[in-house]
């Protein structure tokens, strides 16, 4: 009898391990998952003087990451009215196809992700509207009413999207692939053109560079691909593709998006090159003592806008994911102390609302107040 009950014990956990296997290698192998290489691909790749030792390095090198056990508390379970808010977001939605074609117009989807025109050209910036920006159901939700943006209100005819690094809440595969007949032209780093072939864009659509890669899409739209210090993979290959930053250049307009990235000198180098820029898109959130290289803190990221020379600046990488342990209202109160008789004007937007590049943005308000 105990052989009999021990065979069957073996034959459940065999079955078991065999099943687990089996969805493990189902999860791994889903599409979204890791980009096509090819051997194109991957020797541009090797050919970049950033990529060592068989990863893309940042300059500068990273400190180790040590989360804390309240950062996984929060993570996990995030608390309402702490890292996230006991209200709904507060937003003001505008219809992104009837905005008129001449203005130079910048509208916040939340997080990192914008829709902006520049010189009568439609851009897109690292869109997504995933409920979870995880690999993982029910894992990093969305804050309550910040899923604001689909693919159905995205204008036909977008001349360019930017991706600036691989992670789940920049990088949104079922908006992606919904959106490609609207799409002209992806610029992005070294490696992630992988992930749009891979879901169906012809790659004469893709521009994958290294930093510092002028991309021309036309005689009034150069978009730069730019430094940043910060790292990439979506699960278990790490660092294969480029993290980056953009510069968005038209004769009369210069726009900068940081991307996602810890502080070092990259934004003077870069302000210089460039003369300044009419506005600055700079990430301030999700930030933590645990990781200071991967994340800006606010006072950094308000640092930056000086730096880059910047006329304005909207802070982002905030108002809809919780990724650390921080209150979801502290980047904002935190950098609008910061920028305090700063030389640029730090505009805070509600998601969906329209800001006016170079124009008059003095009806914004600090709309985090509001709520709690």
């Amino acid at each position: 009898i105990q052989k009999g009950n021990t065979m069957t014990l073996l034959k459940y956990i065999v079955g078991g391990v065999v099943l687990l296997g089996a969805f493990g290698y189902w999860f791994v192998s889903q599409p979204q998952m890791d980009p096509l290489m090819t051997e194109t691909r991957k020797k541009k790749i090797e050919a970049s003087p950033h990529y060592v030792n068989g990863e893309f390095v940042p300059m500068h090198p990273h400190e180790a990451v040590k989360p804390t056990m309240d950062f996984w508390k929060e993570f996990l379970f995030p608390t309402p009215g702490k890292t996230i808010p006991k209200d709904k977001m507060v937003v003001k939605k505008t219809d992104l196809k009837s905005l008129p074609a001449d203005k130079d117009v910048v509208v916040w989807m939340g997080h990192s992700s914008f829709y902006m025109q520049l010189h009568g050209k439609k851009i897109l910036i690292d869109p997504i509207a995933a409920t979870y920006a995880s690999p993982v159901p029910l894992i990093d939700k969305a804050m309550d009413g910040s899923n604001v943006y689909g693919p159905g209100d995205i204008p036909d005819d977008i001349d360019v999207m930017v991706l600036s690094h691989d992670h789940w809440d920049h990088l949104d595969y079922g908006f992606v692939r919904t959106i490609e007949p609207k799409v002209h032209h992806v610029v992005t780093g070294l490696g992630n053109g992988g992930y749009y072939e891979k879901w169906g864009y012809p790659v004469e659509k893709i521009h994958e560079e290294d930093w510092w890669t002028p991309v021309k899409i036309d005689d009034t739209l150069t978009v730069w691909v730019l430094p940043t210090r910060h790292f990439s993979g979506r699960l278990l290959h790490k660092n294969q593709t480029l993290y980056a930053s953009f510069a968005f250049e038209t004769p009369d307009k210069k726009v900068y998006y940081t991307g996602d990235g810890g502080y070092d000198d990259r934004f003077q180098e870069i302000g210089n090159k460039f003369g300044g820029f009419d506005l600055a898109l700079i990430e301030d959130g999700q930030y933590n003592t645990a990781w200071p290289t991967v994340h800006m803190m606010p006072e950094e990221s308000a640092k930056a806008g000086e730096e880059l020379h910047a006329k304005a600046v909207i802070p982002c990488h905030n108002g809809k994911y919780p990724l650390s342990d921080h209150t979801w209202k502290e980047p904002y109160e935190r950098i609008t102390e910061a920028a305090k008789g700063a030389s640029y004007q730090l505009l805070t937007p509600r998601i969906g609302e329209t800001v006016e590049i170079g124009g008059d943005n003095s009806g914004l308000r600090e709309w985090w107040k509001e709520m709690e």
